[in-house]
């Protein structure tokens, strides 16, 4: 089979039949041999292991574990290995009988598919069946026992005829007959999945499609016959290249195929997460922007007198010039926008009513509260839906030496032609292949008593180290933004305080912040150094706890500062409009953010490179920390998510910051980071990326978003929620509106009233998520252990074989003792 592998593709995709069509080949081959078994008293295979036993004085054969261990050897492979007609196992010496060596050839896995005769009769009879019933796809269970190959009718020896010639030529001509009269689709198909030679399915092939061809009497085609078959040829053509173009209009294909040849999937799986976050944010930003800011920035508001120079530091603080702009929510109308008359009012020309009918209406604050809100519900429908395919993606049965096989026989492309692609593709086969090849031979530990009780206190002195830094951590942050908070008490007081030196002071939290988001991390690679994990997968999955555990709680208390300090009370900073402040804090956290991240990327991975090579003259890289980065993108994202009410402009930020931060960790990580000693391969790591980002991130934005939208009080002065006592109140204030001017849309309100105010729906549609993605994991999970179970009873239905052959070479060395000893008996008398 040439193409690519994908390990995500369906099987169907591959071509691989379905569950239920190799249930049908189970059962067929079980009643097959009850039917082989079942029409002769004593049993046909028994019958000849008899004469066999009574035949044969000596006879020696190959061990009954090489038999199963090279299926495609049967009688005619082991002849003239033994002159007197046996096989010795090499390894233990232990002799099998032939009589047992025909009867396993004479099972139906090894009978079925050698005879040309009964492959041709078997699917002489589907195509038949195909064409009766017309159908597409038939099962085996679907056909008579008389459609079946059978072993009896072809003998027991393994033989190279097939039988008399004309009759193979009539089977021949009846199947090349039968799949004439077969759509091409299906004719394909039955050819495709013929256990035959290749040339063999070329020679029904030719002789199919000679039958096809029409006398040369008929040979002309009418021309709109030509023209209907070249528009269909064309038109074919430009679909695939369609198709095509559209492959390559998808970002960083290429860059995506190097990363994972030269570093694996692990590292591969940081920079797919960051396109995944990309895109939502353009989602986001396209909402925001059709809804909010095109609208708001059509009709702008009057600003107040005084005029604001540009001074450099907005782009990092967000303040100054940008404060009264779409970027924040205090700049927005809390009235409806309207389109005036083109044309002046006269007495002669037009009316009030004429006016006022050819007004265009916006209400902006119900369109920024729904806006907001159904941007919030569409990315939590994306976002379970993603987690969901994942799971079925990643939890499934995939044991190692299967895929290793279809790796190595399936996985290389030989439509790609050209050197670069070639040597990339090897590149990531390869890399792909030592991935699984380090999971195969991947040995469990066996740790003593002693040994274990040691493992288990440096594991608990690295957990308490981790615990207590991130505890550090929180303290700290609550701390100096309280005290900031106090800062900014006193300096509102103040009339001689510098705007620039203000908007420098509160650059200080996000700093700090950043800072121990940069260093924590170290603290906890060090801890992860002193426990030693020798997979580098759990080594992996423990520093993912970490980092989450510490970004949580900074994000928890950071969230407390801003909706239980400032929004609270916020004349007690002299803020007219807390919410543009909020909006300008999450805008300073994004950027800092981002500049610390840079600096990692320049002192921990650049720097770090060339003082190992130049100062110590060791060629050892920095590793690529996939734990750290991931998480950092989680952090940011949640932000992003959180501002997105108080900054709508907020995720055009966010997906500048992740192009730029793309292009740089591409570039450190090619030049920079070295390739993992380990190779590992990650098949539930983008699960695991998917499930972070949905529940501890985007769950606990959207808890922050809908307080602030329920419980806080807006600003009296700015924003288009002014005068309300809550945000939430937008939505009724409007249904009440729509019932007082049409009566007929009472219900309406009401179901306003029980769906959106009562907050126990909003419960329970959120229970109904959690609900529908614990049955699904159940599901898939139900999925695995059915199939470990079949597993289980392949393997024990081979053992049942053996242990049945084993027990037919015993009675077949007893009942080879007595002559002997008679013949012993003899010659002594």
């Amino acid at each position: 089979m040439a193409g690519n592998f994908d390990l995500n593709q369906p099987l169907m995709g591959a071509g691989l039949e379905s569950p239920a069509d190799e249930e049908g080949v189970h059962v067929s081959f079980s009643q097959l041999i009850a039917e082989q078994i079942g029409e002769s008293p004593d049993g046909f295979e028994l019958q000849q292991l008899q004469r066999a036993l009574n035949d044969e004085d000596r006879d020696y054969v190959g061990e009954l574990g090489s038999a199963f261990e090279y299926p495609g050897r049967g009688l005619n492979d082991m002849e003239g290995e033994d002159d007197d007609g046996g096989e010795t196992d090499p390894q233990d010496g232990l002799p099998w009988s032939s009589a047992t060596l025909k009867i396993l050839s004479s099972m139906p896995s090894r009978t079925i598919g050698r005879s040309r005769g009964a492959i041709l009769s078997q699917y002489y009879n589907k195509t038949l069946q195909l064409r009766r019933r017309g159908q597409s796809r038939s099962s085996l269970r679907d056909f008579s026992r008389s459609s079946r190959p059978t072993i009896r009718g072809y003998g027991m020896e393994v033989d190279t005829t097939d039988g008399p010639e004309s009759e193979m030529k009539k089977k021949k001509e009846r199947l090349v007959n039968n799949l004439q009269n077969l759509s091409v689709g299906e004719r394909l198909k039955m050819l495709r999945g013929m256990p035959v030679s290749v040339a063999e399915k070329k020679e029904l092939r030719r002789l199919t499609l000679q039958k096809d061809k029409p006398p040369p009497s008929s040979s002309k085609i009418p021309c709109c016959s030509q023209l209907k078959f070249y528009i269909i040829i064309a038109a074919r053509h430009s679909w695939y290249s369609w198709l095509s173009f559209l492959h390559s209009l998808q970002p960083w294909q290429f860059l995506f195929k190097r990363i994972g040849g030269r570093f694996g999937t692990g590292v591969l799986s940081y920079f797919q997460f960051l396109k995944t976050l990309l895109l939502f944010n353009v989602f986001l930003f396209l909402v925001t922007f059709a809804f909010l800011v095109l609208p708001q920035a059509m009709h702008p508001t009057e600003l107040p007198v005084g005029v604001r120079t540009f001074s450099g530091l907005e782009l990092i603080s967000g303040a100054g010039l940008f404060t009264d702009t779409v970027m924040y929510y205090g700049y927005y109308s809390n009235s409806t926008l309207q389109k005036s008359c083109a044309r002046e009012h006269n007495a002669s020309a037009s009316t009030d009513h004429d006016c006022v009918s050819e007004r265009l209406s916006y209400n902006m604050p119900l369109a920024y509260f729904f806006t907001i809100g159904m941007s919030f519900f569409i990315t939590c429908i994306i976002l379970v839906y993603s987690m969901s395919k994942s799971f079925g993606r990643s939890f499934r049965i995939d044991k190692s030496y299967s895929i290793l096989a279809m790796k190595v026989f399936s996985s290389w492309d030989f439509r790609v032609i050209k050197k670069s692609s070639v040597e990339l593709m090897s590149q990531n086969n390869c890399t792909q292949l030592r991935e699984i090849l380090a999971e195969v031979v991947q040995k469990k530990e066996k740790n003593g008593g002693c040994q274990a009780l040691w493992r288990l206190m440096v594991h608990g002195l690295a957990w308490a180290i981790c615990i207590g830094g991130t505890a550090g951590c929180v303290i700290s942050v609550y701390f100096f933004s309280e005290y900031m908070h106090q800062d900014l008490q006193r300096t509102s007081r103040q009339t001689n305080t510098h705007p620039l030196l203000k908007e420098a002071s509160l650059l200080a939290l996000p700093a700090l912040v950043s800072l121990l988001n940069l260093l924590l991390p170290s603290l906890f690679s060090l801890a992860a150094w002193m426990e030693e994990y020798h997979s580098p997968s759990v080594r992996t999955y423990v520093a993912l706890g970490r980092n989450l555990m510490l970004k949580v709680s900074v994000l928890a208390v950071l969230c407390y500062h801003w909706l239980g300090r400032v929004a609270a009370n916020p004349s007690d900073i002299n803020l007219m409009c807390w919410e543009t402040f909020v909006g300008q804090e999450l805008y300073r956290f994004l950027i800092m953010d981002f500049i610390f991240t840079l600096l990692n990327t320049l002192f921990g991975e650049l720097l770090w490179r060339l003082f190992s090579r130049n100062v110590l003259r060791r060629s050892r890289n920095p590793a690529f920390d996939i734990a750290r980065n991931v998480l950092d993108l989680i952090y940011a994202q949640t932000l992003a998510w959180i501002g997105v009410l108080f900054s709508p402009l907020l995720p055009a930020v966010q997906i500048l910051k992740l192009l730029l931060l793309f292009y740089v960790k591409v570039t450190s990580v090619m030049m920079n980071c070295q390739v993992p000693r380990r190779p590992y391969r990650v098949s539930q790591m983008t699960t695991i990326f998917i499930t972070l980002l949905c529940f501890p991130s985007f769950l606990g934005a959207s808890v922050c978003v809908t307080y602030t939208m329920w419980s806080i009080k807006p600003s009296s002065s700015c924003g288009p929620f002014r005068g309300l006592r809550t945000m939430f109140q937008a939505g009724k204030r409007w249904v009440q509106e729509l019932e007082k001017n049409n009566p007929d849309l009472s219900v309406l309100a009401r179901v306003h009233a029980y769906l959106v105010e009562n907050p126990f729906f909003l419960f329970v549609g959120a229970g109904i998520f959690l609900i529908v993605i614990y049955f699904y994991s159940q599901v898939v999970d139900g999925q695995r252990k059915v199939i470990e179970l079949l597993q289980e009873h392949i393997e024990e239905e081979g053992a049942h074989k053996k242990y049945l052959i084993s027990k037919l070479q015993n009675m077949h060395e007893s009942k080879k003792r007595i002559p002997r000893r008679l013949r012993s008996q003899d010659s002594g008398c």
